[in-house]
Order: structure tokens, then C-alpha cells, then sequence
């Protein structure tokens, strides 16, 4: 077990843009610091604990409070009779609308099903044939096979973060909850060397404190907060993202946010994380109609309601517009009670506490935000541009998903590559100088200038919901130039007040949990629309209404993303699909795992 030393970390530093907070009051030493506890951050914690690090597991909440626990669906893998990697690729592919890189995509579907059977090894329960022991598995939108395992019928990620929680648990892992992150620590030569947090509680770790390690590994999740209605719990507010770029490191593809297709519609005022109906009910054969009983999927896409997910949300809101509607519905009424209450229990209950009985009626369904595609850059081993700094799950981008993720390859992407970053933390001495994928060629450069000397002021954590505002209706499902524009200057406006009020006054918002919350999201919704103004064309998720057509020629490439010391962005893009290389030689990569 690590223990505090009751002084601030020593022989370390955090960038210029850094938060404002106060020093650090405590600190505790580990090789390896996780930040996260989803499939990905436990599963890289498991893997260095087991080949003998001392590591250390920081959440923002419980254990089991990430978004991981939500993920209804399930995971794919190809686990099915007469299913390869091989088909599973070409569908992710199709998904990602050019932009996967391949490699990356070859390694998740390769070392895919050994790595569901190691969670399985873990604990994990996925249900089962009762008579042959099988793995059951179903279909969802964009797959041409039956490859999703599931547990609980619709509470896959539930089971699976309780089974890695006890794992972790019994493997005396030691783990500090209730702890936002805030800083990534430097050393003297500008490698990772742990991390600020702020610890929620009481007792020998609370207030602002560090966790001074040789690897950090962000497992952060996803940034869904940032628009109004969103199916991503409370504490996804970017925190990952943003450290990251304050530490120097590269961002990518963060336009591509996906929204899911079939959120459960509560209401036009609706704020905050709704109910998600999973993309299995489709799987399973229920249709989408509108409010005449219409199934407008037909003739859409070869699979109709099983097409890729943006397809889908564009045909949604397509249909909300010709008629004039708010929502469309989802209707599954002739699964039957039996079906709905063995496959579909915590969708069913969902439904039936808002007032909504599935058996009987059609569920109100619209779009919402779901999934971060993009996120920090990252090669094959997890490496990001900062030596020493990792990022696996949804905080990071790998190049899997593109311009749009496959159902269900969320949880296996967190699950391949965080065994990959264990393997790469635990494999004895680095070679000098491999420290992830080094920067592109510069292209051009935008962005507005922070607060100067000092640092950024933070804001107001009423803030927050302005954020959603100016996200929601600027850069949402639909976007244009002028929408983006205007969310720009929204989002300057917001930043120029506080620093105004900052020189004016000397005085910024106090320093807390809101306020950096705050300022992470304002910092991703910064860089997010400056890519989404950026790539003038419609590919995956992200669809601009003034550039309805795909643009191979000029944009089948990834926009790349970083924090000047200034606080201004600089914005660049890649010479192809693929990210560019490691700047030195890295280790071997393999195309499969024994």
C-alpha cells in the first residue's frame, strides 16, 4: 500500500496552463498511477499489478461510477461459429468512413476474442446457452454478424465493471476515490512523473494532494458533458482530454463525437444523462417508426435499423425535420412481456419509471450525445506524445474508430489496449527516446490567446451549463459554418470575461470541483469546435448541413490538436488516414497475441 508523506511532490512540475489550485498538501508515491476505472483503467491496473508494479487507481467517484457500468449492449469480438477478425475488420472499417487507421483496427479484432476470454478468466459472466455453455451472442447496428456478448441481457457493463472491482479489490490494488485529477507532473527532462488531484473526503488523503509515478495512464472516459442531453454519467466532463493538452500532448478526431441514435426522449428540457435503449433492441428486431407507424429506415441502408449509427441519427433527425417532430419511436411491442423482461430488464425498467411501458407502446427515442471517437493521440502501445503519459478507452484515440465507432467496440478497444500499455509499462527498460508517436508535419495554426503570465482564470461552474448551451445548439448533430462560427465566438466570450475580470480585478472563480470542471469542458468544447470549423465536409458523425458530401480528396485525413503555452490552439492535419509514425523506432508490433 502507498502511503502519504504529508509533503508536496518534490523535483516536479506542472505546465503554465496548469489549473489554478492550491499546492499540494500531500503526497504518495507508486510506479504506476491510473486515472480511471473503467474496463480500460482497471484492466491496465490489474495486468502491471500482477507483473509486480505498485500501482495506484485514482477515480473521480466510486470504483464502478464510470461509464462503464452504463455501457448496455455489450462487446464484440469474434467469438461465433463461422465469425473472423478478418470480418469483424472490414465492418469496423465501414463504420469508421475511411478514417480508421487499419493497423490499430487489425490489432483490436485480432487480439479481441483473447482478451474477452481473459476477462472472462477475471470473472466476468456473460450470458450463456443454458444447455451448451455457449457465449450467446446477438447483432447491432453495422455488424453482418451475431458478435455481441452480452450479460444480464442489457447490463454488460455493469457485470463487467463488478467483476474487474473485485478483482482489483482482492489484489489489494490501492485505490483513491472520490479524487478529480487536475495536473499531469513533469520531471526535469519533461517526462510524466505523476499527477495533482483533488481528494473529495476526509481523513490522510483529502484536498489537493500528488501521486508521483513513472507511467500515468488516462482512462478518463468520455467528455459527453459537454452538451445538454447526453447518455454519459455526471463525471464525464473531459478531465482526461484537458490534462492532456495542458501537458503538451496531441489530440486528435475529437469532431467525431457520435450521437446515439435511440436515447430515451424525456422532454424538450431535458438536461443532463438520459436513459440510453440500447442498439441490441434493434439487434433483436425492433423497428423504427415514425409517428404514423412508418418505418423510414426501409430503403435507407441495406440493413435498416441496423445501419451504422451515424446513419441512423442522420436519418432521425432527417425525419424529426420533414415532420416537424420533436422525437420518433422505437417500437418493439411484439417482443412481448417474456422477451422484454428476460432480454431487457433495465431498459424495461428505465422506460416504465418515466412513465413509458414498451410492452404496450412505442418508446420516444432522438439522438443524444454518446461517444467520443476521437481523443488523445496515441500509438499501438498506448504511448502519447508526452514520454511517459498513456491514454486508453474513450479518452484516447488509437485510430480504431475513425469518423464513427462500431457498436459495441468501445468496451474491446479499452480491454485490448490497456493490456497492451501494461505489457509496454512492465516490460522492463525503455529504449531511450520511445515515447509514442511524435508530431506531424504543421499545416496551419488557430486559436485565441489564454490569460498570459499566471495561467488561465477558471470559471464559474455555472459556467458549465452555458458550455452546454453554445455545444448543443452550435455543434451538435447538425452543424454549419455559421452555427460552428457562432459557438466560436460564444466560447470566447465566455473565456475573454474571465480574463478580463482576472486583469481588472485580480480575481477568478475559486478554485473547486465545479470550477475545474468548468474549465475542462470549455477547454474540449475550444478544440472540438475548431475541428468540426475546420473539416469543411460531412464524414461519420460529424455532419455539417452547408458540406453534405464526403470529401476523400481533401479530407481523408485526421485534424491533430495542441495547447500552446499561450493557451491558444494550434491545429493541424495529417498528410493521409493514417497517424504518422512513432518519431523513433518503438518496439516490434504484433499482429496477434498467443
Amino acid at each position: 500500500m502507498s502511503r502519504p508523506t504529508g509533503r508536496p511532490a518534490t523535483g516536479a512540475t506542472t505546465p503554465a496552463t496548469a489549473l489554478r489550485a492550491p499546492a499540494p498538501g500531500w503526497a504518495t508515491e507508486a510506479d504506476v498511477v491510473v486515472v480511471g476505472s473503467g474496463v480500460a483503467g482497471l484492466t491496465v491496473a490489474l495486468r502491471c499489478a500482477a507483473a509486480g508494479a505498485k500501482v495506484t487507481v485514482v477515480t473521480k467517484a466510486r470504483l464502478d461510477d464510470g461509464s462503464t457500468r452504463w455501457a448496455q449492449g455489450g462487446i464484440a469480438a469474434a467469438l461465433g461459429e463461422g465469425d473472423t477478425p478478418g470480418q469483424h475488420l472490414d465492418d469496423t472499417l465501414v463504420a469508421g468512413a475511411g478514417l480508421c487507421d487499419e493497423r490499430a483496427v487489425r490489432t483490436l479484432v485480432t487480439e479481441g476474442p483473447g482478451a474477452v476470454r481473459r476477462l472472462i478468466a477475471t470473472g466476468a459472466r456473460f450470458d450463456a446457452d443454458e444447455d451448451t455453455g455457449e457465449i450467446l451472442l446477438t447483432r447491432e447496428g453495422g455488424h453482418h454478424r451475431s458478435r455481441i456478448a452480452h450479460a444480464g441481457g442489457d447490463a454488460t457493463g455493469a457485470e463487467i465493471s463488478r467483476a474487474l472491482v473485485a478483482a482489483v479489490r482482492a489484489a489489494g490494488i490501492d485505490t483513491v476515490e472520490n479524487a478529480l485529477v487536475l495536473d499531469l507532473l513533469k520531471d526535469g527532462s519533461g517526462r510524466a512523473a505523476g499527477v495533482t488531484l483533488h481528494v473529495m473526503g476526509e481523513g490522510r488523503r483529502d484536498g489537493v494532494g500528488a501521486v508521483r509515478a513513472d507511467a500515468v495512464v488516462l482512462a478518463t472516459g468520455g467528455m459527453g458533458q459537454i452538451f445538454s442531453a447526453t447518455t454519459n454519467p455526471a463525471v464525464s466532463t473531459g478531465d482526461g482530454v484537458a490534462l492532456a493538452l495542458r501537458a503538451g500532448a496531441e489530440v486528435s478526431d475529437l469532431e467525431f463525437v457520435q450521437f446515439h441514435p435511440t436515447v430515451l426522449w424525456l422532454g424538450p428540457e431535458a438536461q443532463g444523462q438520459q436513459p440510453l435503449v440500447s442498439e441490441a433492441v434493434r439487434g433483436e428486431g425492433a423497428h423504427l417508426v415514425d409517428a404514423d407507424g412508418v418505418r423510414f429506415m426501409r430503403g435507407r441502408h441495406e440493413l435498416a435499423e441496423l445501419a451504422p449509427r451515424d446513419i441512423v441519427a442522420k436519418a432521425i433527425m432527417r425525419r424529426m425535420r420533414e415532420r416537424g417532430a420533436e422525437h420518433m419511436y422505437l417500437d418493439a411491442r411484439h417482443f412481448g412481456a417474456p422477451m422484454w423482461e428476460r432480454r431487457f430488464p433495465t431498459i424495461l425498467a428505465a422506460c416504465r419509471a418515466h412513465g413509458i411501458d414498451p410492452v404496450t407502446e412505442p418508446i420516444p427515442v432522438a439522438p443524444a450525445a454518446h461517444y467520443a471517437s476521437g481523443g488523445v493521440r496515441t500509438d499501438l502501445r498506448g504511448r502519447t506524445t508526452v514520454p511517459g503519459l498513456y491514454a486508453c478507452g474513450e479518452v484516447a484515440c488509437t485510430g480504431v474508430h475513425g469518423a464513427n465507432r462500431l457498436a459495441s467496440n468501445s468496451l474491446l478497444e479499452g480491454l485490448v489496449f490497456a493490456e497492451r500499455i501494461a505489457e509496454d509499462i512492465t516490460a522492463g527498460p525503455r529504449p531511450a527516446g520511445a515515447a509514442g508517436p511524435g508530431p506531424a508535419p504543421a499545416r496551419s495554426a488557430a486559436g485565441r490567446p489564454g490569460a498570459g503570465p499566471g495561467g488561465p482564470p477558471l470559471l464559474a461552474s455555472e459556467a458549465r451549463y452555458q458550455i452546454q448551451h453554445i455545444m448543443t445548439h452550435g455543434a451538435g448533430v447538425l452543424r454549419s459554418a455559421e452555427s460552428l462560427a457562432r459557438a466560436a465566438d460564444r466560447l470566447d466570450q465566455v473565456q475573454d470575461e474571465a480574463v478580463a475580470e482576472l486583469r481588472r480585478d485580480g480575481k477568478t472563480a475559486e478554485p473547486g470541483v465545479g470550477t475545474w470542471e468548468a474549465t475542462n469542458l470549455h477547454l474540449v468544447a475550444r478544440v472540438l469546435v475548431a475541428a468540426a470549423l475546420r473539416r469543411e465536409e460531412t464524414r461519420g458523425c460529424h455532419w455539417r448541413e452547408d458540406r453534405p458530401e464526403r470529401d476523400d480528396a481533401a479530407w481523408r485525413r485526421h485534424l491533430l490538436v495542441t495547447l500552446r503555452p499561450d493557451g491558444a490552439l494550434d491545429v493541424r492535419s495529417t498528410d493521409s488516414e493514417a497517424f504518422p509514425p512513432p518519431t523513433t523506432t518503438p518496439r516490434p508490433e504484433t499482429e496477434s497475441r498467443p
